[in-house]
């Protein structure tokens, strides 16, 4: 059966400054993403990881090589075209969760969905409350973010990614700021999201454990993919230990 690839890039190449000030931050990156799929992608910090990440998202974009979203080149695509990308096809999660402090849960949501239902581009969205209940916040759509732990905001913010039905979800160190079993609650959230809503999903963080729920793992060192391993038998988030 053919492998539906989601992302394909080709010598991917990022490079910030230059002449004696310049820093090489991707060289020659090679990677497909499936549909689907789980991938994690481990390394220290200025591995290069959080750029690729950004040029996957269109937040960013390579000094050499070329990425596709589906049959869609991104690499020289206008601001508006990577706008739109990001609008109707990836959510984001990062370390720090960015909700509205004056808005409920349920709106923090809302929002995103109101603006996917009003474009004209957009594939329709999540209900709001069913996002926070697939991320096990049923019982919180009232409450604001200060009345929430971190890992409950984290996961808010997770709902509001996952409620515009993203092709994929692109993770920067999304339990970076959270203790062991706090982060534990995030991953299963992301599981579900991967699982349920058939959500592609890139998480990026230098923690190893949080490998093993991975279908496949990607090891950068110096701007380069150095070890790539397909996990015949991903575990499940409540079993990971770090």
């Amino acid at each position: 059966m053919a492998v539906d690839i989601l992302f394909r890039a080709r010598g991917l190449s990022k490079v910030y400054g230059s002449g004696g000030a310049a820093v090489i931050a991707l060289q020659g990156v090679d990677l497909d993403v499936s549909a689907g799929e789980f991938v994690v992608i481990l390394g220290p910090s200025g591995s290069g990881k959080s750029t690729l990440l950004n040029i996957l998202g269109g937040l960013d974009t390579p000094t050499a090589g070329d990425v596709t979203f589906r049959d869609h080149v991104l690499t020289g695509a206008s601001d508006d075209e990577l706008t739109r990308y990001r609008r109707e096809h990836v959510g984001f999660v990062f370390q720090f969760y960015n909700l509205i402090p004056g808005l409920t849960a349920l709106e923090n949501v809302q929002l995103v969905t109101d603006l996917t239902l009003n474009d004209p581009h957009g594939r329709g969205a999540e209900d709001p409350a069913a996002a926070l209940r697939l991320v096990g916040l049923g019982d919180r759509l009232d409450f604001f973010p200060a009345q929430l732990s971190g890992g409950e905001q984290q996961r808010v913010a997770i709902a509001r990614a996952v409620a515009k039905r993203p092709d994929v979800l692109l993770c920067d160190e999304p339990t970076g700021a959270l203790d062991f079993e706090t982060g534990k609650l995030v991953l299963e959230a992301l599981r579900r999201a991967n699982r349920d809503l058939g959500t592609s999903t890139v998480v990026i963080t230098h923690n190893v454990g949080i490998a093993a729920m991975a279908d496949r793992v990607l090891r950068m060192r110096s701007g380069a993919i150095v070890d790539v391993v397909v996990n015949g038998a991903p575990c499940e988030p409540a079993a990971l230990a770090w």
